[in-house]
């Protein structure tokens, strides 16, 4: 059974085919809209996947279907996305299963976007030898996902939302109107708006030329590494203003859940690597209670491919 499946992000969409084995044939990459609406939204991921099945030699009509990860609050069950405050002036809920399935002409699965990726981890990834552990995304936001006896913690449907705990009581302004949050200091989308108010005081970076140079139009996960391979001040002093939110943040999930593990995953965490992983091990090491037993900490094994993979899953277990 041949399956689609595509990562909405803040930056990028990633759209794949795969076979009955997780095997991928056929990829694409688009980058997501940062003006306009969810009707331009939906088109760029037309496009991808229409190119991915391209890839793989096949017409899209040939696929059982197509799995879709998305930001924002997701209703599988309606087939809508709402508050996607990542994605352009989409707020209201939006029909996106039908949106979708109406241009691709097969029927189309949504879920949450870091759940996905989270559950593929749990499957086929980094998470496969351990019973519970707590997936960290860290891209354009920073988001979450419990395994718990190898399933996802749902709680009442928002659980794992770790870019909304709050790390400093009334800290930095974040994108839910809440101060203080993780995803405030540690989101990429904050970041960059960090970096902008700086540039705009006077401060010297590389940042915006690469981002320029490169053909972008935001701080992409890859602008921020060569930024760094640069060693360009203000990327390490935010990047690193990340980082110890990141370890305070996950070390208070850790006191609280006593998980196994954690999975570092997303477009940062991915394009960082091992490096980024082991600072924000480092970083937990501080606020961890149980000092003498910290969770073992992990870089994701699927890596970019993760969110797309485990939307494509969403049609097998459909």
């Amino acid at each position: 059974m041949l399956r689609g499946g595509v990562d909405l992000g803040g930056t990028k969409i990633e759209a794949i085919v795969v076979d009955d084995g997780n095997r991928v044939l056929g990829r694409a990459r688009e980058a997501t809209p940062s003006s306009g609406g969810p009707a331009d939204v939906v088109a760029a991921m037309v496009e991808a996947i229409r190119e991915a099945a391209e890839g793989a030699s096949l017409a899209v009509d040939e696929l059982a279907g197509v799995g879709v990860g998305s930001p924002g609050s997701v209703d599988a069950s309606a087939g809508t996305v709402a508050t996607a405050r990542n994605l352009p002036n989409w707020d209201a809920p939006v029909p996106l299963a039908e949106l979708l399935s109406r241009e691709l002409g097969v029927p189309v699965r949504l879920g949450n976007d870091v759940g996905v990726a989270v559950e593929a981890e749990a499957a086929l990834g980094a998470g496969r030898s351990y019973r519970s552990f707590l997936g960290l995304w860290w891209g354009t936001g920073v988001g979450g996902a419990i395994m718990v006896d190898r399933k996802r913690w749902l709680g009442r449907g928002s659980a794992g939302e770790i870019g909304h705990t709050v790390v400093k009581l009334n800290g930095a302004p974040c994108a839910c109107g809440r101060r203080g949050c993780l995803e405030a200091y540690a989101g990429r989308g904050a970041m960059e708006a960090r970096a902008r108010r700086a540039v705009r005081r006077g401060t010297k970076t590389s940042l915006f030329s690469l981002m320029e140079k490169h053909g972008h139009t935001r701080l992409t996960s890859s602008v921020w590494q060569r930024a760094l391979d640069e060693h360009d001040d203000l990327a390490e002093r935010l990047i690193e203003r990340a980082i110890r939110a990141l370890g305070a943040g996950v070390a208070s999930a850790i006191n609280l859940t006593d998980l196994e593990a954690v999975v570092v995953g997303g477009g940062l965490g991915n394009r960082l690597g091992d490096d980024a992983t082991e600072r924000i091990r480092r970083a937990m090491e501080p606020h961890l209670f149980v000092s003498d037993r910290p969770p073992e900490v992990r870089l994701s094994e699927l890596g970019d491919l993760g969110g797309a993979i485990g939307a494509a899953r969403l049609v097998a277990t459909g």
